[in-house]
């Protein structure tokens, strides 16, 4: 660190910008802010997931493309070991790796005389998608990361209380954000995929079973009403469940699946939206929730507890798993839009918790505990 300014490595990241995925979405948000600080910022991408490897730098930060084997059983760990191995000749400050999964490679890191910082993201062995093996493989990672990491960062309570009782540590609570967006009148993009401002169902997820979006297809299937569902998202890898959930998407016009979407086309989905639903089975804070509050959208969202953790009013949660109730909780909110004390509660709590701006000075107060230390 020389006068201040902090070197960071960040690994464990699909890549930035506009790479699907909350780890994704979360570090796109928190670094382009840090590398505005006067901090010196390198983000290691998966090069078979950027659109354009001859770019470089983004919003003030390094872009370092490195090889990834499109297997989700191994694409992550070969990356972060790449990684680990290309941050020791960067020489950084501060290597920070997120998610469970890569921090299989934390003792590593340490043991190459590197200061690490761990993000726990959510406990990914929850995930429908893992076997058991990966399952016992993400565990030892959040196990390694919780105890070698020099320090800590959750995004939630719940995770805090899981990483105090598996490692016996402090750590730090640094929630994700989201930023009050400006809503957009226009909409050819929802002309071009069918559907009219105000009388759809959103849902923003990818393709995997723990995101649930069978279970709201399923629910949606049996409502009769002259609205739509709009589900913007697709598989990072093609999959049973995703091919599964295609046939039954395509086998209704009623229901829209717009495929990876960002920027406008995004905006216009949110802007228009009659209900936001999140029917996931397992999340760590999900920041598609808070990007519909900051539109102001009602929302309907499955009552695991990470969901749990976002201060929503009871008839704003279904019970997880559960289509009838799902279907019963869609009619009962369908054009009941939020009241005005709602709308204020969602910014006020917005502006208060989830600020990107907080959670930037947050990281980098990590960052000098870690050098101080």
């Amino acid at each position: 660190m020389i006068d201040g300014r902090i070197k960071i490595f960040v690994t464990g990241t699909r890549g930035i910008p506009d790479i699907s995925g909350g780890v994704e979405k979360h570090c796109q948000e928190l670094y382009p802010l840090i590398a505005a600080q006067g901090h010196d910022v390198f983000v290691a991408t998966r090069k078979s997931y950027v659109n354009d490897p001859g770019v470089t730098a983004w919003g003030g930060v390094w872009l370092i493309h490195l090889y990834a084997p499109r297997k989700k059983s191994l694409e992550a760990a070969v990356h972060t070991f790449l990684a680990v191995l290309k941050a020791r000749q960067v020489n950084p400050d501060i290597l920070h790796v997120h998610a469970v999964g890569p921090c299989l490679m934390v003792p590593l890191a340490r043991l190459l005389g590197m200061r690490v910082v761990m993000t726990h993201h959510g406990p990914d062995y929850e995930r429908q998608k893992w076997n058991k093996p990966a399952k016992l493989v993400l565990r030892l990672g959040e196990w390694l990361g919780g105890c070698f990491a020099n320090e800590v960062i959750v995004i939630s309570r719940i995770i805090e209380t899981l990483v105090q009782k598996k490692c016996r540590r402090p750590c730090h609570v640094i929630y994700n954000g989201v930023r009050l967006p400006e809503k957009t009148e226009k909409t050819d993009y929802l002309e071009t995929i069918g559907v009219s401002p105000g009388r759809y169902i959103l849902a923003v997820a990818r393709f995997v079973p723990e995101k649930g979006l069978d279970l709201l297809v399923k629910a949606f299937k049996e409502i009769r009403g002259d609205f739509k569902l709009v589900i913007a998202g697709d598989a990072d890898h093609e999959t049973t469940y995703s091919r599964n959930l295609k046939e039954e998407m395509a086998g209704d016009d009623r229901i829209v699946s717009t495929g990876y979407i960002t920027g406008e086309a995004l905006n216009q989905v949110y802007s228009h939206a009659g209900l936001f639903v999140l029917p996931s089975f397992h999340e760590g804070l999900p920041i598609a929730l808070l990007e519909a509050m900051s539109y102001g959208l009602p929302v309907l969202v499955s009552d695991i507890p990470a969901n749990r953790e976002v201060d929503l009013p009871e008839e704003r949660f279904f019970r997880c798993g559960d289509a009838p109730d799902l279907k019963k909780k869609i009619e009962a909110l369908w054009d009941k839009d939020l009241t005005v004390d709602e709308k204020n509660h969602f910014r006020n709590l917005l502006a208060k918790q989830y600020n990107w701006d907080k959670i930037a000075r947050q990281t980098i107060e990590v960052y000098e505990r870690v050098l101080s230390g």
